[in-house]
């Protein structure tokens, strides 16, 4: 039985387009010369973009971690290259100009008890202005904690009109 069977609503709009987290992809590559640009070059020709990235290398293997514009086609193209891909919920917050705007984020979702376990910036600015994503151990306290604080998250659809 497939998930559209029987419901009035698909699949592809059961999360939505302005669901508040925006989607982390995180592949595997073996640590040897090219590999990344091997995976960067599959986005060629397509109106994917690379909004962010993050890598953690090691001796054997590096895991490279993106947030795309376009998540969907882009687990596409990841899919069809045949790479090991985990798939994530991030926050993706609007830093507010201020001095310190990071220890803003960062005192609001202490006082709530949600921990940071990832957070890398965003290579655009989707409303003009400086962004982050965040992972959390509880994305939905830290989602509303942020919200209560007044700050701006970032959706996915930000981030196919922010570049």
């Amino acid at each position: 039985m497939s998930i559209d069977e029987g419901s009035t609503i698909g699949f592809s709009t059961m999360r939505g387009r302005n669901y508040p987290a925006i989607r982390q992809f995180t592949v595997f590559l073996e640590n040897r010369v090219g590999q990344l640009l091997e995976v960067i070059r599959r986005f060629e020709g397509t109106k994917v973009r690379i909004v962010a990235l993050s890598i953690v290398d090691s001796a054997e293997c590096a895991f490279v971690r993106f947030l795309l514009s376009h998540p969907e086609q882009g687990r596409e193209v990841l899919e069809r290259a045949g790479l090991a891909i985990i798939e994530s919920d991030l926050i993706g917050v609007e830093l507010p100009d201020i001095p310190q705007p990071l220890l803003q984020v960062c005192t609001a979702l202490l006082q709530a008890e949600v921990n940071i376990v990832q957070t890398y910036p965003l290579l655009i600015q989707p409303h003009g202005r400086p962004s982050v994503a965040l992972m959390v151990d509880n994305i939905e306290m830290g989602q509303e904690t942020l919200a209560h604080k007044g700050f701006t998250m970032i959706t996915e659809a930000d981030l196919e009109e922010g570049h």
